[in-house]
């Protein structure tokens, strides 16, 4: 199920199955602009970055992004065709892959508020869902989500923390769960140990090596 999925740097995690795929490119090192799709989650600058997404985008790639990033995105050479503005709750097919955008936001804090609509991605591909939790809390809706492989951040803070992903995996039980979300601006690998001691059994934990491209 992770066959040719990387952890890049912090919530940027590449897919490489069929099409390329970028979710919130962050501090990449090269320049491939090889991206086919870039999933973008909200707007803060560790997740939505003008600079890393010129890094990865081409004169074809296609972007999809909150309605508030619109313009910030057309000033990056996007053409307006090649942009997709989404909102939470809705579901979209995107170059032949069908894509649900998960409300993302806090419940105890005020760095991501609901009325954001900003979002996290469910998406199948190669008969796998694959959930990309997005910035948030354990929320009504991430507790309903039904997926294979589970992106959950871990860095508290901003996000859930370690005890509190491995919680929310532990409710949602994917067969395997991911720490995202830490190492670079909060949260460490000692937390995506104690994410994956956390979960229960028949829940595999799978620590990606962040290689930083």
């Amino acid at each position: 199920m992770l066959e040719n999925i990387e952890l890049l740097n912090h919530n940027c995690i590449r897919f490489q199955k069929g099409n390329m795929i970028y979710s919130d490119p962050f501090q990449l090192k090269d320049f491939p602009h090889d991206a086919d799709l870039i999933l973008i989650t909200h707007s803060h600058y560790d997740h939505f970055s003008e600079e890393d997404i010129k890094k990865v985008k081409n004169e074809s790639t296609i972007i999809v992004i909150t309605e508030d990033l619109y313009d910030k995105t057309m000033e990056l050479g996007f053409k307006e065709d090649q942009i997709v503005k989404i909102k939470p709750n809705e579901k979209y097919k995107i170059l032949g892959i069908e894509i649900e955008t998960i409300p993302a936001y806090n419940t105890k804090k005020l760095f991501h508020p609901k009325e954001n609509n900003w979002v996290g991605y469910r998406f199948k591909l190669e008969n796998t869902i694959y959930y990309i939790a997005g910035d948030t809390d354990i929320t009504e809706e991430n507790k309903k989500i039904i997926c294979d492989v589970a992106f959950l951040p871990i860095g508290g803070t901003y996000t859930m923390n370690a005890r509190e992903a491995a919680e929310l995996a532990n409710k949602i039980r994917p067969s395997i769960a991911v720490p995202v979300h830490y190492g670079s601006i909060v949260g460490t690998k000692q937390d995506a140990e104690s994410f994956v001691q956390s979960l229960e059994e028949g829940i595999e934990g799978k620590i990606l090596t962040c290689h930083k491209k």
